[in-house]
């Protein structure tokens, strides 16, 4: 038996775009969103996405990559946004993180 957050994914498959969204119309807890309540929510920053797709705090984000903590937390919470150096900075951290730890992790000692 599936706990409630459980997915049976294999069920879903099976079912067509109409009764999947059928199913979901049917879930008391889980109706759609008027109009009116889908303006008034925000997104969740993409900075923040990224960080927890790392598992990493913020601390330990700002860190690896060599940025004030401050100003992660400042991207997080929409109070600012990067600029295009920061943006592509972000993006290459996106795309391959662990390349960008070892170029900005400091020179081991030999």
């Amino acid at each position: 038996m599936l706990s409630r957050t459980d997915t049976d994914w294999a069920r879903l498959d099976a079912m067509t775009d109409a009764e999947a969204q059928a199913a979901a119309e049917a879930d008391p807890d889980a109706q759609p969103l008027s109009p009116e309540r889908l303006a008034g929510m925000r997104r969740v920053s993409r900075v923040k996405v990224l960080r927890q797709r790392l598992a990493m705090t913020q601390t330990e984000f700002a860190d690896a990559f060599h940025l004030p903590v401050s100003t992660v937390r400042d991207w997080e919470q929409r109070r600012s946004t990067p600029d295009a150096p920061a943006r592509a900075l972000l993006l290459a951290i996106e795309r391959d993180p662990e390349a960008m730890r070892r170029l900005l992790a400091p020179p081991s000692a030999a």
